[in-house]
């Protein structure tokens, strides 16, 4: 609420307006009926203030728990502003009002209730003469049973005078006898829409994770939107998702929320053993509240419990009726009450140890080695299935468990290492603070290297790192664990991509990694190789990224592993497969920090296939999770994709706003790696608008060994833009150098991406009298999986043909490149491919704009996963939205697609 603007409540709003306007002519009651925080309170205070400013009379009463015993409590809140008005009724109607009230000799006979609810009638008769009258009664079902037979009786009778009423009471109508007559309105959770809206109004600077995780909790309860991230901001934020029992609540939420202090001792139990099972099997909480209790405890423990609309029972499934149930049940509940139910729980399970450790784990007050222990196998467990947040909770508290200094210290270091795979990178250097504290031996040094160049990647990009790297895991190898050396290892060959340190450091990388016992296709061993030496083991590298693939078996983390290792060689057309497997895990586990990385090697790698439907929306993943979780590297990589993309759909505007925040975002050191992928990106903006002296100025940085964009091992997938883009003299020698020296260092690749860039510029460079000897070299190459560069060449050689007036012989590769282009939906080099086919006489046909293109590239990915049979729940699942935003997605994608159901979704998706 904003004001007096309720969010997501038009047609609620429509209803009371409706009600109070009309009370001039005929009066009317209506029933507002929901949950607690849904906004009925809100709902009728607009209501009041409407009649008020109206000039009607408006009479409060609300209902209290306290007052629920006490009859006509509630009716002497609605008719105390009439006092003075009571000597005016017939003397017998007044003497029983009166009574009722106290305040006279009470009246024995049978017409007693008649007589106070026709002076109840009267006084209110006797006011909307004067004035229209609305009666406004909030929590109805606690006021006491007389008020709300009275209040019932006047509900039957309003019709006849400028009267009207409109009470709210919590979900069960059930609790007012009288009301069965009543209209109703009932207020259930908002939409994501209006989510959205309340939270940016009232939180507007929310993070992304924070806001989504807000919606999550609130289930659309307005109030749990306006008070949760209050509760967050104060760090009482839940350890994991799905856990809101951790969450601290606020007054507000406790009283909405929290059960009624009257409940019987036995529902009691039952409910706080609920609260506190990690699973709702009725069977366990009720043999756990047994043992709580003392005593055998039955269904009917929990009837009133279900009764006040806190619990539901679903089959053999007990379960809250809100996700904020849960946390107010527990902080109702005493500390020794909590303890003891974990106890009784951890009793419970046997046969079950990972559970039951979760509850010995919760159960006691002090450190327990035997417990630490359960809890790091729970965690080795978790990591095996693809539950890291499972396992980062089960170490952590196995670390506060710790009797064993150098236990402590392991897993310490293991939720460090954890945290930042789950993209909370802020959260690291406190775990690997309280680590180094209790001293370190020679392997927990080496982790400490190691995280901390996760951490720090952005702030050093000198030798001496690479140096560090690399003699800490040469006594990690010494020390016995190979596995950890090769991880240094491998990050090292990362910092030997992003910035040449010399060929002697990078063999000395190689040399290390060689000598280790490890599988030769080890993912790391390949990825260290590709990093350490892209040029000069390439073939190495390619023959065993081919060997993975056919042979398979590797895991996510060794897929994103080798998906980072294609890239690294420019083997583009290996990178997607390894990465969209990647993806997929990564993005069930949780883990969002090489899940932001590889959406970036996603996207990069499908530019170059211009895979539109893989990479946009990998592109614009990758933005927002590097955002999250704060990865500047990964941030640029996704919008050097993003303008990528852009430049080939001729989205001019798009691709420099996107290049120019990837520029403008700050490098605080020197990245050569990040500035050549900038520089190569304005150069494709610069082809695909047109402006070629511009274009090969960008390109030129990333040969130049005096420029910061400086990068040889990318040059190998830059020449071909640089080629493109050569068209004066001094430019055409220019380009020819440099083809010259890639070729002495790379023409004998074996990677197919460095084949077909290496002689599609030899074809653009070339002398006329060699010229289409190499244009027909170049097409004797595999271009099956660079289909972009095919069609270019194709283009280049029917451009090359006309301008030599062999015009007929021209027309055939133009059209294929016009097509080419066309069916990629790459405009800028369809417009120039079709205007070279005019030159040669033929005329070109119309390009019409595939539905598709008017997709967002989140709205393609989620079509695209719609159109496969996912539900909206498993979609927001893989893309860490919940299923009512993604709802709402498919409510805006159906119409730009002319589509009105999701069967449908397949063949739009297809029909370009």
């Amino acid at each position: 609420m904003s004001g007096t603007t309720l969010f997501g409540r038009d047609g609620e709003l429509a209803a009371v307006d409706a009600l109070v306007d009309a009370l001039p002519e005929r009066g009317d009651a209506l029933l507002v009926q929901g949950g607690p925080g849904t906004g009925k309170s809100a709902l009728l205070d607009h209501a009041a203030a409407r009649a008020g400013n109206a000039g009607f009379t408006v009479l409060r009463a609300a209902g209290v728990r306290a007052e629920a015993q006490l009859p006509f409590a509630g009716l002497h809140q609605l008719t105390r502003a009439m006092a003075d008005r009571v000597p005016h009724l017939p003397a017998v109607q007044a003497q029983a009002l009166l009574g009722a009230f106290g305040m006279a000799e009470p009246a024995q006979d049978a017409s007693r209730f008649f007589m106070i609810a026709l002076a109840t009638l009267g006084l209110l008769g006797e006011t909307a003469a004067e004035a229209p009258v609305l009666l406004v009664v909030d929590d109805a079902q606690w006021l006491d049973a007389p008020t709300l037979d009275v209040l019932g009786f006047i509900a039957r009778r309003v019709g006849t005078e400028p009267l009207g009423l409109l009470a709210a009471v919590r979900e069960d109508r059930t609790a007012w006898r009288g009301a069965d007559h009543l209209r109703d309105l009932r207020l259930g959770p908002l939409t994501p829409t209006a989510v959205g809206a309340l939270l940016a109004d009232r939180h507007p600077a929310l993070a992304p994770g924070t806001r989504r995780r807000v919606a999550e909790l609130s289930a659309g309860n307005p109030l749990a939107l306006t008070e949760i991230p209050l509760t967050l901001e104060a760090g009482g934020a839940p350890a994991e998702p799905g856990m809101p029992s951790e969450l601290v609540l606020t007054a507000r939420l406790r009283s909405a929320f929290s059960p009624p202090a009257d409940l019987p001792s036995d529902t009691r139990h039952a409910l706080l053993v609920a609260a506190t099972a990690d699973d709702g099997a009725l069977t366990e909480v009720l043999a756990a509240a047994s043992a709580l209790a003392g005593t055998e405890l039955s269904v009917r423990s929990l009837e009133p419990a279900m009764a006040a609309g806190l619990v539901r029972l679903d089959g053999f499934r007990i379960d809250f009726t809100h996700p904020l149930v849960r946390p107010a049940v527990l902080r109702s509940a005493s500390l020794a009450d909590r303890l003891a139910a974990h106890g009784a729980l951890a009793r419970t399970l046997q046969g079950q140890p990972d559970r039951q450790a979760w509850h010995r784990a919760a159960a006691g007050g002090r450190p327990d080695e035997a417990v630490a222990r359960q809890l790091d196998k729970v965690a080795l467990g978790a990591r095996e299935r693809g539950a890291p947040a499972a396992a980062l909770t089960a170490l952590e508290r196995a670390a506060a468990l710790s009797e064993v200094p150098s236990g402590r210290v392991a897993r310490l270091l293991g939720a460090a290492e954890l945290r930042f795979e789950l993209g909370q990178a802020d959260r690291v250097s406190e775990l690997v603070l309280q680590a180094e504290s209790l001293g370190l031996g020679v392997l927990e040094r080496a982790r400490v290297v190691l995280l901390r160049e996760w951490l720090e990647s952005e702030s050093d990009t000198s030798i001496s790192r690479i140096h560090l790297l690399v003699t800490t895991a040469e006594r990690a190898a010494e020390a016995g664990d190979p596995e950890l050396a090769l991880k240094l290892l491998r990050v090292a060959a990362w910092r030997c991509w992003w910035a040449d340190p010399g060929r002697e450091l990078r063999e000395r990388v190689v040399t290390a990694a060689e000598q280790l016992p490890v599988p030769e296709l080890h993912p790391d061993l390949v990825c260290t190789l590709a990093g350490a030496a892209p040029l000069e083991a390439s073939a190495t590298v390619i023959d065993r990224l081919r060997r993975l693939e056919r042979e398979g078996g590797y895991d996510v983390v060794a897929a994103a592993t080798l998906g980072n290792a294609a890239i690294m060689v420019n083997g583009f057309d290996h990178v997607t497969g390894f990465a969209r497997h990647a993806a997929d895990g990564l993005r069930r586990q949780g883990r969002r920090g090489p899940l932001t990385k590889t959406l970036v090697l996603l996207a990069l790698a499908t530019v170059h296939t211009v895979d539109w439907e893989t990479g946009l929306p990998a592109a614009a993943e990758a933005a927002r999770l590097a955002e999250e979780t704060v990865q500047p590297r990964w941030l640029t990589g996704a919008r050097v994709a993003t303008a990528q993309f852009a430049a080939l759909r001729g989205d001019l505007d798009t691709a420099l706003a996107a290049i120019g925040e990837a520029e403008g975002q700050g490098l605080t050191v020197v990245d050569p790696s990040k500035l050549a992928y900038i520089q190569i990106t304005r150069g494709l903006i610069g082809l695909a608008a047109g402006h070629h002296t511009e274009a090969f100025s960008c390109v030129w940085r990333v040969f130049d060994p005096a420029d910061p964009s400086y990068h040889p091992f990318m040059q190998t997938m830059a020449i071909a833009e640089l080629a493109e883009a050569a068209t004066s003299d001094e430019q055409r020698a220019m380009a020819r150098t440099a083809l010259r020296q890639l070729v002495a260092s790379a023409g004998e690749s074996e990677v197919q991406m460095v084949r077909v860039s290496l002689g599609f510029a030899r074809a653009l460079l070339a002398e006329e009298e060699h010229a289409e000897e190499h244009f027909r070299a170049a097409f004797d190459l595999d271009m099956s999986r660079t289909p972009f560069v095919r069609a270019r060449l194709m283009l280049a050689y029917g451009t090359w043909l006309r301008r030599r007036r062999r015009v007929t012989e021209a027309r055939t590769p133009l059209r294929i490149a016009r097509e080419s282009f066309e069916a990629m939906g790459v405009e800028p080099w369809r417009e120039r491919a079709a205007q070279e086919l005019r030159s040669a006489g033929e005329g070109s046909k119309g390009q019409g704009r595939p539905d598709r293109e008017l997709l967002t590239p989140q709205e393609v990915q989620i079509a695209g996963l719609a159109a496969q049979g996912l539900s909206n729940k498993e979609i927001g699942r893989r893309l860490h939205l919940s299923p009512r935003t993604i709802g709402t997605h498919l409510y805006r994608i159906f119409p730009k697609l002319g589509i009105t159901s999701r069967s449908q979704l397949s063949e739009a998706l297809g029909a370009d």
